[in-house]
């Protein structure tokens, strides 16, 4: 196991230091990571005195679980702060989840949002993150779910939940089963959407549907047949919910030629979202007509995926994450 963990000793923004708690900042690095150098100099300007910064580079197991876990265990500070290594934090992110947890004791985890101006430039990059940017803003406050590409929670309640499940052996729910646990055991979580990062990832529609499907769908429908996944808020509003049902009897509607019921349901859908296009207006005309485009295909992936988790759960060859190891819980250090 290789880390690279710096003890930050001067603070890096301008003004008088904060009063708040110490951070250890964990950012799983494992594998190929192109965007780390910003996503680490981001960090190096937004931290302050005594804060710590572990980059993981190895760990036990495959997978961002295991990756947090392990920085997890070597942490020295009271607030565990996550962020993905394809995340550039905004230079007050870090200053906002400590003056969080200053003011709110019994504050267990918080969590915030990808900002509104993503770096790729192509329509699927743009659309993906904004949907993200979107959904979160329209969600604030307390929640029962946790985001780990940028996402804080105090120690003593991460090591009581037992960390992340490792189990998870790649990016996919684990942040969102770590905080249906959190959430269960009494712990108070807040989405607050002014902590943000730029997201530096580029999509592709191929990718998007595998995570729509594969990676977060059906997972997700698994989790939540076992109660362990929130099953309201965020992407599951039920202005989200209408939204697909609109995608479905659009679709539908085209199939049984059925032209003015097609375009009532994509009226129903802009109504629903219009906001969110408005947003991708802003980037051009062609963001906002292709953003629709793919909103579709998104949420019929995630119909796809609801109805592929559903009838998959009789299949015992599909229960792949229940017959892997137990839950490995991080230690207490």
């Amino acid at each position: 196991m290789i880390t690279d963990e710096r003890a930050l000793s001067a603070p890096a923004l301008s003004g008088p230091p904060l009063l708040g708690p110490a951070l250890s900042v964990i950012v799983p690095a494992t594998g190929s990571r192109p965007c780390l150098p910003r996503c680490l100099a981001a960090i190096d300007a937004a931290t302050w005195s005594g804060d710590q910064l572990i980059v993981v580079r190895d760990a036990p197991l495959p997978g961002p679980a295991s990756a947090r876990n392990q920085g997890a265990g070597e942490a020295g500070n009271e607030i565990l702060v996550f962020i993905d290594a394809d995340v550039e934090v905004k230079p007050d992110a870090l200053a906002l989840l400590r003056a969080r947890f200053a003011a709110d004791p019994e504050l267990t985890a918080v969590f915030g949002s990808y900002d509104d101006d993503p770096e790729e430039r192509d329509a699927v990059s743009t659309f993906r993150n904004l949907l993200h940017h979107y959904v979160h803003h329209g969600a604030a406050g307390s929640v029962d779910s946790f985001w780990a590409g940028l996402g804080a929670v105090r120690r003593v309640a991460f090591e009581e939940a037992g960390g992340f499940d490792t189990r998870i052996a790649r990016a996919s729910v684990e942040d969102i089963e770590f905080g249906a646990r959190l959430s269960a055991g009494a712990g108070k979580i807040e989405l607050d959407p002014a902590i943000q990062g730029k997201h530096l990832k580029r999509w592709t529609l191929r990718t998007m549907v595998n995570t729509d499907l594969r990676r977060r769908g059906i997972p997700w429908v698994r989790l939540a047949v076992r109660g362990r996944a929130t099953s309201h808020g965020l992407n599951l509003a039920w202005r989200h919910r209408l939204s697909a049902a609109s995608c479905v009897a659009m679709v539908l509607s085209a199939i049984w030629r059925r032209p003015t019921a097609a375009v009532a349901s994509l009226a129903t859908l802009c109504a629903l979202n219009q906001r969110f296009y408005r947003l991708l207006h802003r980037r051009g005309r062609w963001y906002a007509l292709s953003g629709v485009c793919l909103h579709v295909v998104h949420h019929l992936t995630s119909v796809l995926a609801l109805l592929i988790g559903i009838l998959g759960m009789a299949r015992p060859p599909l229960h792949r994450l229940a017959q892997r190891a137990p839950l490995h819980r991080v230690k207490s250090w």
